[in-house]
């Protein structure tokens, strides 16, 4: 069974740090792209992150050079590294794969009839 379990997250003080984990159960086969992208109420959800097949990365200007994506194969892991967080990082936040290649994340609608989200995982940041 396909399926994207989260775990990490958590509240933090403004300029610290967490971790978020997406791991990936089941077999992937239009994973072309995995990505984070997070929401806070009243919002549209916005990609954060993304990290393709080739390895290559895309970033929001939000959280450019204070995040880091990263996959760890072996475990078929997606993580997100935050750190400097800042209190406008609070949201809830997802992993998500299979809505086609990197791009529609940033510049479409991730959210197609293929889409697999994780169930989502808060991050609070405090000043």
């Amino acid at each position: 069974q396909k399926r994207l379990v989260q775990s990490g997250g958590g509240s933090v003080e403004a300029g610290g740090s967490l971790k978020l984990s997406c791991a990936a159960t089941g077999y992937w086969p239009r994973a072309d792209c995995m990505g984070w992208f997070r929401q806070v109420p009243g919002k549209k959800r916005e990609a954060v992150a993304t990290l393709d097949t080739d390895g290559k990365t895309v970033y929001a200007d939000s959280v450019e050079d204070r995040f880091t994506i990263s996959k760890d194969y072996q475990q078929n892991t997606l993580y997100l590294h935050m750190n400097d967080l800042k209190p406008e990082d609070t949201a809830m936040y997802y992993c998500a794969t299979e809505f086609g290649a990197c791009w529609v994340a940033f510049g479409g609608d991730a959210d197609t009839p293929d889409t697999y989200w994780g169930q989502g995982t808060q991050v609070t940041v405090s000043s």
